[in-house]
């Protein structure tokens, strides 16, 4: 199962039920804030400091928790927008069988949209089609003056 599949399964379930899968994210940051809070605690121990323990709870209890539930916050929200962009694209490509299946669009007509679709799926992969297109344009219409 892809690791989409995955989250939008996680996703679906109730939110009652503990989710013990941890994302690859997930593990880096709570590796960072144990490894930091030792770091801390026991800097703070070799330093001679008589509240040293102190960091311990902190890090373990209250860092550690905040981080992971802001990386989960991030992986959802970029689970939303991957979904919400899979979604126009199975939207706009069942539009387009539809008009076909209709007699609304030739077979050349279809093809030339599915493929133009497919190539603009993100914001950045639209502006580059929409630039290449005024590119060639600008280049058929200096053409046609110099003749």
């Amino acid at each position: 199962m892809s690791e989409r599949g995955r989250r939008r399964e996680r996703d679906e379930r109730p939110m009652n039920i503990v989710d013990d899968e941890e994302t690859p994210l997930e593990q880096v940051v709570a590796g960072v804030v144990m490894a930091l809070t030792f770091l801390v605690g026991f800097g703070l121990l070799a330093l001679g400091y008589p509240f040293f323990w102190v960091a311990f709870p902190v890090g373990f209890a209250g860092v550690l928790p905040a981080a992971i539930g802001l990386v989960r916050l991030y992986e959802s929200r970029q689970t939303e927008e991957a979904d919400e962009e899979q979604s126009e694209t199975e939207d706009a490509l069942a539009t387009l069988r539809r008009r076909y299946a209709n007699g609304e669009l030739t077979e050349e007509e279809f093809e030339a949209k599915v493929e133009r679709l497919l190539e603009t799926e993100t914001v950045a992969d639209a502006r580059n089609t929409v630039s290449a297109h005024r590119v060639r344009e600008s280049e058929t219409d200096v053409e046609s003056e110099q003749n």
